[in-house]
Order: C-alpha cells, then structure tokens, then sequence
C-alpha cells in the first residue's frame, strides 16, 4: 500500500493550505526540512535548481507572513542518489564537503529569514538502519561496520557545517546551528544490579551518546571506545570498528552546538547479556545487553512505541548532567494511532502527549524526589525489616 510514494500527503501543492492550517492552530514554530536532492540534484553545488529554492523561499515566506518561526533541517535522509552510487553516500569522507557546500547555498538563499537550523535530524537511523540492518536507504547490510563509518563522517559533516556558519554567515544572520538526536531511555531491569546499571548505561551511551557524546566532549563515549574495541580484538582484527578522532578533529567537534534538538518517543527496561564475538561484529552484540517492554505499558499498536512518560524526564536529566545543561529543543515526539477510526479518534494521542508533556514540565526536585523515592524507600524498607528481626531474635535469647 503506497509503496512507490505516488499517494502522499501532497504538501509539495498545498504548502499554502497547511500553513493555514497551522495558523488556524496557533503554531508559532514549524519544524521542516529542506531536500538536498530538491534544490542540487546531483549534489553538486554546480547543478542547482532553481525551482526548489523558489519552492522554499515561498514557504518560508509564507510561514513568516503568518507570524510563524521555521526552524529548518537541512538533512532529513534525502541524499542525492549520484552521491551513493558514485562515491558510496555516508561510506566516503568525501559527503563532508559535499554536504558543507549545500548547506552553504542553503544558508546564502534562506539564511536572511532562518534563524534556527539542524543539520541532521537522527543520525542515529541514517547510521543503523541505512548502513547495519539496511531497513532504510541506502538498504546496505555492512554489519558491524559500515554503521560506525558512516557515523564517523556525519559527526565530522556536522562540526564541518557549524564552523562554517559560524565563520561565514553567524555575524551577519545572527542564527543557531544545532542537530537533531533521537535517544530512548534505559531503565535497569534491577536497581539493585550493577550489571543492569551499567548495560543501562551503555544502551543510553551506544544510542544517544554516539553522536552527542563527540560534539558535547570531544570523543565518543568510553564504554563503546571499551566494547567495541575489545570486541574487534577477540575478533582478530588489528585496530577497532570503531574509527577514532585525531587530536586536532575532536578538538574541532567539541561544542559545536549551539543546542540539542532531541527526538524521543519510548523506553525499554534493559539487561546484561553476553554475546560471543565469535558470531561475527555487529552494532547490536557489541552492547551486550537485550532490551524489553513490560506488558503492563500502554501499547500504542507500534511493535517499538510503548507509552512511558517517566522515562522522557529521566532522559532529559541525564542529558543536562552529561551535556553540561544544553539549551534543548524538543524536535520530534508523537506516537501512531492505535485504532483505525472512521472519525476522529484521538484520545489515545492526548493522552500519550499529555504525559510527556507534563514530564518535561516538572520541577527538577520533584523528579529528583520521585528517583529517591523508588530507589531509597524500598532499600530503607529492607534495612527496617532485617532490624526488627535482629531485635526479635535478641529479645527471644534474653527470654530464654
């Protein structure tokens, strides 16, 4: 069903009627993304498309008439198709200057009226699903491997990108460069387990710190430095999976935000699990954890999406400790019908938005309260029992 595309929702023509759609709503920002493909066709700067930029500038236009701010993603998993089979699209060290000289027709054609722009929006599925499972384009299997590569050049295309703007077009625009992350949160299965605790840990790290960790300090995370490079040891190779930053580059990546655009949608209770490296690398064994769901969680009808709100809090917090408090910007969060309705039926969506919205709007106390009370309340319940029973013991040898 609409698998070619031919069927969609049209807003290439009814750009006009959607922004009045949104006015009608009251938006006051509207989150959108520019195709590559669209305004250079070969992903070359020297090929443009003239038609694309009017395409954009009117929307833009349109949005600004309408009192409503765009906030603009400048990749959105549209790669330009001569760029992937000539030179292998995130696979070649070459994108960063490809994708730099786009970024910079975009800035000199729209930067005037865009003050907010992302570079890219999920990395993490252009990465994994793209280049490790293939479920997205370019639909390559290079397990293990190809995933790590083409983070490695999307991270150093994104500091590519912020320092160009940030030399060339920041004092004359006055905008942000920022990118788009999309991080589930990691519960420990048992509180109480220091292996659940660091596999937790780890989910977090492999899934949002990949990206986040290079641009917020400098390097990826330690603990997949320390996986997959034991990993690819046991696996007799001579140097890790995981590519490394010269000295110079993570230098050039580090604070190369100017704020975090975070895409969330659900959690996972996680466990240690020990995977043999002898089956061959992979992105997913070299965590050594498994995820689950409880039954218990609100499913949405989505094999992925279960409704938890307390996690999205649990994730913020973790980010504002990690990242050193980053300005935030929340790009994406939503979840999928859960019955097929003849009429509008959205109470589902109200309520999964209504609790995590109002995740985001607790005071931090309160939810540093609640992360106290779920971890010391049962530990001080368990102390106060062993307590009496020693006492009762003690009074029963006095008895005697």
């Amino acid at each position: 069903m609409n698998e070619t595309a031919d069927s969609s929702c049209e807003g290439y023509y009814k750009v006009k009627d959607d922004i009045q759609l949104l006015k009608e709503l009251k938006v006051n920002h509207y989150l959108l993304s520019i195709s590559w493909p669209r305004i250079m066709p070969t992903g070359i700067k020297k090929q443009v498309n003239e038609k694309g930029i009017k395409f954009y500038n009117d929307t833009i236009n349109s949005l600004l008439e309408n009192k409503i701010i765009p906030i603009v993603t400048l990749y959105h998993w549209d790669l330009p198709q001569v760029l992937q089979e000539k030179y292998g699209g995130w696979q070649n060290i070459s994108m960063i200057s490809y994708f730099n000289d786009y970024a910079n027709l975009c800035f000199e054609k729209f930067g005037d009226r865009v003050k907010y722009w992302i570079t890219f929006n999920n990395p993490w599925a252009v990465a994994e699903e793209g280049y490790e499972t293939g479920e997205h384009a370019p639909g390559l299997k290079l397990s293990g491997i190809g995933a790590y590569k083409a983070a490695h050049h999307i991270i150093k295309t994104h500091a590519k990108v912020w320092h160009s703007y940030n030399k060339t077009w920041r004092s004359k625009q006055q905008g942000m460069v920022g990118i788009s992350l999309t991080g589930a949160w990691g519960e420990p299965v048992e509180l109480t387990s220091q292996k659940d605790i660091e596999a937790a840990e780890r989910y977090v790290q492999f899934y949002l710190g990949w990206f986040a960790n290079p641009i917020y300090s400098g390097d990826y995370p330690e603990v997949m430095k320390n996986y997959v490079g034991r990993k690819s040891a046991q696996q007799g190779l001579g140097t890790s999976r995981l590519p490394t930053f010269s000295v110079q580059e993570k230098s050039y990546i580090k604070g190369t935000s100017d704020f975090l655009g975070l895409s969330h949608f659900t959690t996972r209770y996680i466990t240690q699990k020990n995977y043999s490296a002898l089956k061959g690398p992979s992105y997913h064994t070299d965590r050594d954890l498994t995820e689950l769901v409880d039954p218990k969680w609100p499913d949405p009808g989505s094999k992925w999406l279960y409704s938890v709100p307390w996690g999205f809090r649990r994730l913020l917090n973790f980010i504002k400790t990690q990242y050193g408090n980053p300005l935030i910007y929340v790009t994406e969060n939503g979840v999928s019908e859960k019955l097929q309705c003849t009429q509008l039926c959205d109470e589902w969506r109200i309520e999964y938005l209504k609790g995590y919205i109002n995740e985001m709007l607790k005071d931090p106390l309160t939810t540093h309260m609640e992360m106290v009370t779920e971890i010391v309340v049962p530990t001080v319940f368990t102390l106060c029992i062993l307590i009496s029973a020693i006492l009762l013991m003690f009074l029963l040898r006095k008895h005697n």
